[in-house]
């Protein structure tokens, strides 16, 4: 399979990759580390991680922000040069203010480098953006997967020392995405001049598009459509919060399945993105095919939230197959709002202020970070009723998205087709 973008698209694949495994590797031990090496309690690992990530919700409008005014290739392999230090800073220190700080920095890091990384993707991938950003998330499901296994593996020896080598790898692999990204060339961007590493070709084409956009609002955070946009995003994406909290925990506590089937219906999920992603980006490959995606999205949540009900029930085999199939149905509402929500953030925003827009579309995951266990937990406090409502409002959300996105869409397309995300 040809990859898109050339050798600066076969790089930022290599930066997902080996930034998703140093993620696995400490993904699958932070609350460990916190607990057996800085011996904090449980109430002080909830404070810790709940208020840096509140804090990290400031990454993507931030990271945006700054990358419509700095060269976008130097500014996130600074992102992640502050990610491994302030990934190495945690093993200095068994201070809860110093920690909850470290942790702050990181998580502001984090969630600004995957704006800014997804930015760069969109800027050399061009309108075949919603392959790349297919092949991309697959890369990205490998990585997290390698880092998991490699975790797990160590784990078994469950020693402090294990876990402080963990953080360590960790680190390094945010030190191997900087010098990665520091390989790559500068993506052209209608937002600033580029004095280097830009064709002259690429360098018209922004000044077409600088143009085309000129007369558009800018400024997100005075663009209401955009920001209700942003709004429904949040509540699309809790299928996230479906996977890490709610899939597990409904299993356990409402169902007669065996508690190994929890793990089995998470290495599902892996397996169908591995599998599926690459082929779903067709439904994303223009404006009006990602808002008629919507449709099909909508009946996956549904369809999702009453497998979900049907699974409390006491015959095992019908709660088995119940959970299979929500997994399988949260799983391609998880591939086809992936799809339309890269196309649709994208489209709707102005070429000259990509950046900014694309930070504030970032606030969509890093909200339902915090909000979304929350929404889930209280999902399964309602029980099955709960399960339907929760799966019909989120269809109810797909359709209201699309009729907030369809005159906009269509604006935005109206213009030339030249964009800065076509180079």
């Amino acid at each position: 399979m040809q990859i898109l973008g050339g050798p600066d698209g076969r790089r930022m694949l290599a930066v997902t990759f080996v930034d998703r495994t140093g993620s696995g590797l400490w993904g699958a031990t932070a609350v460990l580390y916190f607990t057996y090496v800085a011996g904090l309690g449980t109430a002080q690992i909830g404070l810790l991680l709940g208020v840096s990530g509140a804090i990290g919700i400031a990454g993507p409008p931030l990271g945006g922000l700054l990358a419509d005014r700095l060269p976008l290739r130097t500014l996130l392999a600074g992102v992640q040069a502050l990610r491994a230090v302030a990934s190495l800073a945690l093993l200095t220190t068994t201070d809860l203010r110093l920690l909850l700080a470290f942790t702050a920095v990181g998580s502001l890091g984090d969630r600004a480098s995957s704006v800014l990384t997804r930015l760069y993707a969109t800027r050399i991938a061009g309108p075949d953006r919603s392959r790349y950003q297919a092949v991309n998330r697959t890369v990205s499901n490998v990585g997290w997967a390698v880092g998991g296994l490699a975790a797990a593996g160590a784990l078994a020896v469950g020693t402090t020392a294990v876990y402080r080598w963990l953080l360590v790898g960790d680190a390094l692999s945010f030190v191997a995405v900087a010098l990665l990204t520091l390989r790559c060339g500068e993506p052209p961007s209608a937002s600033r001049v580029v004095t280097a590493g830009g064709p002259a070709a690429g360098a018209a084409k922004d000044r077409a598009a600088a143009e085309a956009g000129a007369a558009r609002v800018t400024n997100p955070w005075r663009d209401r459509r955009y920001l209700a946009y942003t709004a429904t995003e949040a509540f699309l994406c809790l299928d996230d919060s479906v996977f890490k909290v709610g899939l597990a925990l409904w299993a356990v506590t409402a169902t007669p399945v065996p508690h190994g089937i929890v793990p089995l219906l998470l290495v599902l999920n892996n397996v169908l993105v591995v599998c599926f992603q690459v082929p779903f980006a067709r439904f994303g490959t223009t404006s009006e095919k990602a808002r008629t995606s919507l449709f099909p999205l909508a009946a996956a949540f549904f369809a999702g939230g009453a497998a979900l009900a049907v699974s409390a029930t006491d015959t095992r085999w019908i709660a088995v197959t119940a959970l299979t199939l929500a997994a399988t149905a949260f799983t391609v509402a998880e591939m086809l709002h992936a799809t339309v929500s890269w196309e649709l953030s994208v489209t709707l925003a102005p070429p000259t202020a990509q950046g900014a827009y694309l930070g504030v579309h970032g606030l969509s995951s890093a909200v339902q970070r915090s909000i979304g266990p929350v929404a889930v937990t209280g999902t399964i406090a309602a029980g099955p009723l709960g399960w339907l409502g929760f799966g019909a409002g989120l269809a109810v959300m797909c359709l209201a998205q699309r009729r907030l996105t369809r005159d906009e869409g269509e604006t935005a397309l109206s213009v030339p087709p030249v964009t800065v995300s076509e180079h």
